[in-house]
């Protein structure tokens, strides 16, 4: 009994050292750099300019959402046929989200990849930072190839408000920084992004925001005043709807070549979930 004991305390570690190469800290993948020390770089964009931060959408038009696509070793896992979609005049594609773990282990060829294929996509790409895309304490490689990790989109009727949750939780100078943004918004449409998941489909799930009580204020911030907030992290598709407001979680990419295509007309906002 007390063997057996060992090997269940132990199974963990043996799983957790079989995720990585012998070559590589382990602790990378657990300690962050800090949300404070990212913030600082709010409003400095190098990947993104002024003509995609400020543009106009239309009256209708519609964009993809694509969550973990984990790119590793120049494998995209099929994220540059999106180019077919984007590119086709008649899908009438505005933008493409993606709502973080971009990268698989936050290297520097890994983000030059995201760039290469968002580049040839036509449209603006608006990326998401998330937990994977710091591992290593790597955050300076998504500053100077990225710039900011918080950041508005203006365009035109339509509002994009970008969160920072890589760490797990997003810290209340962001919060009030999404409250102030929301008060300019008034009869726009209003779609957030961010990578952690606020909800879960099963009773056991991949961790969510870790402070239930920032949780809750974040939802009460975005009653009535946001159409949608768009998640990943979970690797799971989930919608649930509170306060008048929709959240979806859109399955990981990687794994499941899920993305997500939201339709905006003067009706409303529909989405529609495909796979390459």
């Amino acid at each position: 009994m007390v063997k057996h004991f060992h090997l269940r305390l132990w199974m963990p570690v043996f799983i957790l050292f079989s995720f990585v190469s012998c070559s590589e800290n382990i602790f990378g993948y657990i300690v962050t750099t800090d949300l404070d020390e990212r913030l600082k770089a709010a409003d400095t964009f190098i990947f993104l300019d002024d003509r995609d931060l400020n543009t106009d959408f239309g009256d209708e038009y519609s964009f993809i959402v694509v969550a973990d696509t984990h790119i590793e070793n120049n494998n995209a896992y099929g994220l540059e046929r999106l180019k077919d979609l984007t590119v086709n005049p008649e899908n009438n594609i505005a933008f493409v989200a993606i709502t973080g773990d971009i990268t698989f282990r936050s290297r520097p060829g890994e983000l030059e990849r995201f760039i290469e294929i968002s580049k040839s996509f036509g449209v603006p790409t608006y990326p998401i930072i998330g937990n994977h895309d710091v591992f290593f304490n790597n955050w300076p490689i998504w500053r100077d190839l990225i710039g900011s990790t918080r950041y508005r989109v203006n365009g035109g009727d339509t509002t994009l408000l970008i969160l920072d949750s890589a760490s797990s939780f997003l810290g209340n100078d962001q919060l009030v920084w999404l409250e102030r943004q929301l008060e300019t918004t008034v009869g726009n449409r209003v779609f957030v992004f961010s990578h952690t998941n606020l909800f879960v489909g099963r009773p056991i799930g991949i961790p969510l925001q870790a402070d239930t009580r920032e949780r809750a204020r974040l939802i009460s911030i975005l009653r009535g005043r946001c159409d949608f907030m768009f998640t990943g992290h979970s690797h799971e598709s989930l919608f649930r709807e509170t306060g008048g407001v929709k959240f979806l979680t859109i399955n990981s990419f990687r794994y499941s070549s899920i993305y997500y295509v939201v339709s905006v007309t003067k009706e409303g906002v529909t989405y529609r979930q495909e796979k390459l």
